[in-house]
């Protein structure tokens, strides 16, 4: 009976966290296909009586839109990708070799990852600006890189270092070299690694606000939806319809990349890949 309870009680403690976790978010997508008296009703109704698709129309049709869209779709993939490619080689380095400051070089790496990247803004506006790279997506593009690199390093580190070294000497002794052992056996293996930091750095970069703010001042045509979306209002005030309507299409991207890759995002993969 008392474990009974004890499952109880966390199962209801369980339930309560995801109810307040979930329930803004389908707030957001209530709204954006209620009708705008039904917004602005006094008496808030759970289930849209009548829903409608004309604000995601106004969404779509409003200036800049797409612009700012494929400016984040551009900027985020560029940058991820990136961050992607240069911390599986640090990862490598640091989970299989042994060298002068590796230990340093990790704490170096943890530091970074656990600072506010806000202290940086300034440094970063005098670098943008003493370069002439203000109203740039290039350099938004390496702000992100900056930002998801530590987080994507010190992720794929645990994965790597969770795949048996013998699996790589194996192939190693069967004629393989060291890249070829790697590309053949452990790549394989930490393809989930990836993608669950892919879609991390993903969601990181993408909702990114504070630094588009700072380096892209003058050219509006560079900037970012969420810079976008705080700035939705029309003569009379918030829109909200439209503004809850271009919030959920902004978030369809990271929700849809998580959908693709939760089935393929797993752990234990190794596990019994090496007999004794």
């Amino acid at each position: 009976m008392r474990r009974l309870l004890w499952k109880t009680g966390l199962n209801t403690a369980a339930l309560a966290v995801l109810a307040t976790t979930i329930f803004p978010v389908y707030w957001m997508f209530l709204t954006a296909f209620k009708p705008t008296r039904d917004i602005q009703s006094a008496t808030p109704t759970f289930w849209p009586a009548h829903p409608t698709l004309e604000h995601f129309v106004t969404a779509v049709e409003a200036p800049g839109f797409w612009v700012y869209w494929r400016n984040s779709l551009v900027v985020t993939a560029v940058a991820v990708v990136i961050a992607l490619v240069v911390a599986l080689l640090a990862a490598f380095a640091v989970a299989r070799m042994r060298w002068r400051g590796r230990s340093a070089f990790v704490v170096a790496v943890f530091a970074a990852q656990m600072a506010p990247w806000e202290a940086l803004l300034v440094p970063v506006f005098i670098i943008a600006r003493d370069s002439e790279l203000l109203d740039s997506l290039a350099m938004l593009t390496g702000v992100y890189f900056m930002i998801t690199l530590p987080f994507t390093i010190v992720t794929l580190r645990g994965f790597l270092a969770a795949i048996p070294a013998e699996l790589e000497e194996a192939a190693q002794v069967d004629g393989c070299s060291r890249l070829v052992a790697f590309r053949r056996v452990i790549f394989p293996l930490l393809a989930p690694g990836l993608m669950a930091t892919s879609l991390f750095g993903f969601i990181t970069a993408w909702n990114e606000f504070a630094f588009v703010n700072v380096l892209i001042i003058k050219d509006q045509d560079k900037r970012t939806l969420p810079v976008w979306l705080s700035s939705f209002r029309d003569v009379f005030g918030t829109d909200w319809g439209a503004t809850m309507a271009a919030a959920s299409l902004f978030a369809l991207p990271a929700l849809l990349l998580f959908l693709f890759l939760q089935r393929r995002v797993g752990t234990g993969m190794t596990a019994g890949a090496v007999k004794g």
